[in-house]
């Protein structure tokens, strides 16, 4: 599926400058696809230098600018030097889009091995504390924060219990984060996609009907929508659902 463009002579995002977590494959890659066709520069972080190069090369032909920096945003040391690198190139950051996020195997809270919980929420929640924290340093007035957490934020899924609990946490980051940045003109984003055909389903269910689940791109394209409202307006919670409704 082609991402909807902006045309970039009138887009709004042209020349911001947006962080995408995560940003190798699935929504985070689509949603760094169409930020740079929108002339938005971009910083892109995952664990995976090579994919990361991959990505860039792809997107620098955009006539943007893009930098990749290696991160594992569970690592407060690793989140600092991603950060470094950005005040660097850019000075400032427009756009915040914590996407990286694991799932685990389906198991029910009895057998669930506690080093499992421990990294799913170091990931899904420690991490987008952490990347949101060093974020704000360099966010002004305008910013728009997006955190990518799943329908799994607001409903429960048995044998998903770190995952529920890490994105239910992340939920009460983000309210929590919406109202302390309103007096500052500073957007934040719930982002809750169902069922959408990335790699996270071969952990989560291996059999899953993956026919019946929107695209990335559908996530990313409604994302942008949401990014593209007058600073005036704003999108708190974007829930995205295959027609089909939960799987």
């Amino acid at each position: 599926m082609a991402t909807k463009q902006t045309s970039t002579k009138t887009s709004p995002l042209r020349g911001q400058v947006a962080l995408i977590t995560g940003a190798t494959r699935g929504i985070g890659l689509a949603l760094a696809r169409a930020l740079a066709a929108n002339s938005c520069n971009l910083i892109l972080t995952a664990r995976d230098e090579k994919a990361l190069a991959r990505i860039s090369r792809e997107l620098s032909s955009a006539k943007i600018k893009v930098l990749t920096h290696p991160c594992d945003i569970r690592d407060p040391h690793d989140v600092d030097a991603l950060f470094r690198a950005a005040r660097r190139q850019f000075k400032r950051l427009d756009i915040l889009i914590n996407n990286a996020g694991i799932a685990h195997t389906n198991l029910p809270v009895e057998k669930l091995p506690f080093p499992v919980w421990k990294d799913v929420l170091e990931t899904n929640l420690t991490g987008t504390f952490l990347v949101t924290q060093a974020a704000l340093a360099i966010m002004k007035r305008g910013g728009t924060i997006v955190n990518n957490l799943s329908i799994a934020a607001t409903r429960v899924f048995a044998g998903s219990a770190a995952y529920n609990a890490s994105k239910h946490g992340a939920l009460g980051l983000t309210n929590t984060l919406r109202e302390e940045l309103r007096p500052r003109g500073i957007r934040v984003i719930a982002l809750l996609p169902g069922a959408t055909n990335t790699d996270i389903w071969t952990t989560l269910w291996p059999q899953a009907p993956r026919k019946k689940m929107m695209s990335p791109e559908t996530v990313a394209e409604a994302t942008l929508q949401a990014l593209l409202l007058p600073a005036n307006a704003t999108v708190e919670s974007l829930e995205i659902l295959p027609t089909v409704g939960t799987l």
